[in-house]
């Protein structure tokens, strides 16, 4: 039996428990309980400036496309579309349709691509219903999109060049295009590909991609003025060069302050937007030697005095920089010690006397003149910082960062 198509103002069958609990709402009241044990800051100012200085970088005809997927790298999705909207973003990105849909929900009105694949008619027909813009991989998808609406849908073709994921491969282009053209209901507004190495000393591999491109738009568009809209870089592709920026760039990273690599520093002022604060919950005295934590891998060398702080693995701090990081407390770096744990890790404040319950622990941002990067907890772990901040979890609430 075939599907019933939807009309504009219809409710989607298989998703209302989606989009219902994307609505839902944590009371202010919650928000502020839970924020008296641990919290993230998110920097609205910061994330400002951010894009004025990415727009800064980009030619009149280049648009900026804000990446917020994984709830906007762990920032808070709807909150950093909000600011980026305000701040004149011509385009935004997600993973998954959920994420499109919550952002429609909160009022983001510019055009959303889903960067990830679709093929199931649930997720079709919400991409329909709330006007977001899929992207297209294979011809087989483009069929199914084009059997399951009924109205024109803007959509992206992605080409694989050697990223060996998501796309279509680059030496059939011209097919594919071609295809896709022949097909009803489908409008291509642009075409893309997503760098594999752009993040590397080495810019080798990147070139050869780019070369890649060209050659796929040439064959499939050998009139320039018939081509749609082109993008390859992201926040590294970037801040390498403006001949990888095409009519729009693809910004992650780079959006929430963050560097793709220490090559970038020199290319552009960026402000970390995301602090990651918690509270002492108790201080005690611990005599020589004495073991701290799960399995004592720390020992007290000589009496100490130690603070817990409540914050732990579940929260987004890994488990792994167990004894190999430091936080601040009173704008002074102190070192964690012992196994952190899954609500609270403890730290060493000898040299801190006046530390006492209640006090504000900064895990990540500035505090004072002391300033603790993401980098610096992926460097420890062999990781990037991505992993670091898309860690942090929902249990800690995300709030305005204070003037």
């Amino acid at each position: 039996m075939p599907r019933k198509k939807l009309g504009k103002n219809e409710a989607i069958g298989s998703w209302p428990s989606v989009i219902n609990l994307l609505q839902m709402a944590i009371p202010d009241s919650m928000i502020a309980l839970a924020a008296e044990r641990a919290w993230v800051e998110i920097d609205a100012q910061a994330l400002a400036h951010n894009i004025q200085a990415l727009h800064a970088l980009l030619g009149p005809q280049t648009a900026l496309m804000a990446v917020i997927k994984a709830n906007a790298y762990g920032h808070g999705a709807v909150r950093v579309a909000k600011v980026a909207q305000q701040q004149g973003v011509e385009y935004f990105g997600v993973a998954t349709v959920p994420e499109g849909v919550e952002l429609r929900q909160a009022g983001i009105v510019k055009p959303i691509l889903v960067m990830g694949a679709v093929h199931s008619p649930s997720q079709i027909e919400a991409i329909a219903h709330w006007n977001l813009e899929p992207t297209l991989c294979t011809p087989e998808q483009a069929l199914r999109f084009s059997q399951a609406v009924s109205s024109p849908l803007s959509v992206h073709l992605k080409l694989d060049t050697g990223m060996s994921r998501l796309g279509h491969p680059w030496q059939q282009s011209a097919d594919f295009i071609q295809f896709v053209q022949g097909l009803p209901w489908l409008n291509i507004v642009s075409l893309y590909s997503h760098l594999a190495t752009a993040d590397a000393p080495d810019q080798s591999f990147m070139k050869i991609q780019q070369e890649r491109f060209d050659c796929a738009v040439a064959a499939a568009y050998p009139q320039a003025a018939t081509q749609p809209r082109l993008h390859l870089a992201n926040s590294a592709g970037t801040l390498f060069s403006p001949v990888l920026h095409y009519d729009m760039v693809r910004i992650g990273l780079a959006l929430y302050g963050i560097y793709p690599g220490p090559q970038f520093r020199t290319a552009i002022d960026l402000k970390p937007a995301m602090q990651v604060r918690a509270r002492i919950v108790q201080v005690k005295t611990l005599a020589a030697g004495t073991g701290v934590s799960y399995n004592h891998r720390f020992i007290a060398p000589h009496e100490l005095r130690a603070a817990v702080v409540g914050i732990g693995y579940a929260d987004g701090v890994p488990r792994n920089l167990s004894n190999r990081m430091q936080v601040s407390i009173h704008g002074r770096r102190v070192p964690q010690i012992g196994t952190i744990t899954m609500d609270q890790l403890i730290v060493d404040v000898t040299d801190l006397p006046q530390v006492n319950v209640g006090d504000t622990v900064t895990l990540l941002g500035q505090d004072g003149d002391t300033v603790i990067l993401a980098d610096e907890w992926a460097d420890a772990l062999g990781t990037i910082p991505y992993e670091i901040v898309c860690g942090f979890q929902p249990r800690l609430p995300r709030m305005d960062c204070p003037d």
